[in-house]
């Protein structure tokens, strides 16, 4: 169905990703294309691919695919896996549920624990299935760090311990699609193997790359994966960034866009970067809870800084996500699977600012009182005095 909007001005686009591209890095983009074998692409290759790192919170390498998100998955699990392996992965929302059906199409015999899709993955649960598969049969553990689908952060860090406290030698491989440069990630510290992301979300870019930050281990694992791999495996691309360059025809334009994106979140520093986001999450969920709606998370510790999902036990999401696009010229996020028409989701990450939320959640309230819905028209108070904050 098409949907015709009148207004005038931008349009807001405050799905969870792809999200706002800054004008910087679009002029950035619109630079000509230079030769992918010459120096001056090598000394860009080199130093994106070395000014990559510390958004992931390593300093092992970074592996970059011209890719979605979901390129950077199977990269993750043909680099490391071999056929018939076993993996541990958590049901915490829709993006899980995809990731681990990939495997299952991949050849890897998953045991997905279940859930309920309020709550990030359960590290009790983690430490007694480790710890009870004394043969060390289970080779990774996966986790969506964020997930976009429900608004719920998982503790990556006490996935972690629970690994270790079972004495479990599997690999940790966690998606940080819609997380990486929104929310506090650290590869190395968090002892992580493979970090999957995508360009879209936090890092501001449009659509078309995605990264597998890599371990010691990870690459050690690589060496006898025997699952099939030609354009995802590491090693010729590794080889390759030793020198700046790729073993393929890169997105060149898409790398001067993420060079200018890795500087703008530099300018800023990661630590306000998340501080920014963490305190227009807050704003956001006090607007959901003065409006007297119920956010989905139900755990705070998993709170997401990256977007927020309204539920609606009783359904109704898509009516006000429709009227809200046609009256106000905004896009929202969907529910999907299992919360399709339960669910809108607001997205504050990326190129965001105190105003933008404020027309944002301003969209949303008057959307909500044109489909109908009974909220307290005061609600949107609460997230002003939150902003108005030092």
């Amino acid at each position: 169905m098409s949907v015709t909007t009148t207004t005038g001005g931008r349009h807001f686009l405050q799905i969870p990703g792809p999200t706002n591209v800054p004008d910087r890095v679009l002029r950035a983009m619109s630079a000509p294309t230079i030769d992918h074998r010459g120096p001056e692409f090598a000394a860009l290759g080199l130093e994106v691919l070395e000014a990559v790192k510390p958004v992931f919170g390593t300093t092992q390498p970074v592996v970059i695919y011209p890719a979605s998100g979901t390129g950077a998955w199977e990269a993750a699990l043909t680099n490391t896996l071999s056929p018939g392996d076993k993996v541990l992965a958590f049901e915490t929302g829709h993006f899980a549920t995809l990731w681990q059906d990939m495997a299952t199409r991949l050849g890897l015999q998953v045991e997905f624990v279940p859930g309920d899709w309020r709550h990030g993955a359960d590290p009790a649960a983690a430490q007694e299935r480790l710890a009870a598969d004394t043969g060390h049969e289970i080779k990774a553990v996966m986790v969506v760090h964020n997930e976009t689908s429900t608004g719920v952060t998982s503790r990556v860090p006490e996935v972690r311990k629970a690994i270790d406290a079972a004495e479990h030698p599997a690999l940790l491989l966690v998606d940080t699609i819609s997380s990486l440069g929104s929310i506090d990630y650290r590869h190395d510290e968090w002892g992580v193997d493979v970090t999957v992301a995508g360009s879209q979300k936090g890092l501001m870019l449009p659509p078309g790359l995605s990264f597998n930050a890599v371990s010691e281990k990870a690459l050690q694992a690589s060496k006898t994966a025997g699952l099939p791999r030609s354009f995802w495996d590491w090693q010729p691309i590794l080889a390759a960034n030793e020198r700046g360059f790729f073993p393929y025809t890169p997105a060149t334009n898409l790398l001067y866009a993420l060079k200018v994106a890795l500087e703008m979140l530099d300018d800023e520093g990661l630590a306000n970067v998340y501080a920014r986001h963490t305190r227009h999450a807050e704003a956001t969920r006090a607007a959901v809870r003065g409006w007297g709606l119920e956010v989905l998370a139900l755990d705070e510790r998993e709170y997401s800084g990256s977007l927020t999902a309204i539920y609606l036990p009783d359904g109704g999401a898509d009516a006000i996500r429709e009227v809200i696009l046609r009256e106000y010229d905004m896009s929202l996020g969907a529910g999907l699977g299992k919360l399709a028409d339960k669910v809108f989701r607001i997205g504050h990450l990326g190129h965001f600012n105190d105003l933008t939320l404020v027309g944002t959640l301003g969209g949303v309230q008057m959307g909500l009182v044109r489909a109908g819905v009974q909220i307290d028209p005061t609600g949107i108070q609460a997230a002003l005095e939150r902003l108005q904050q030092a």
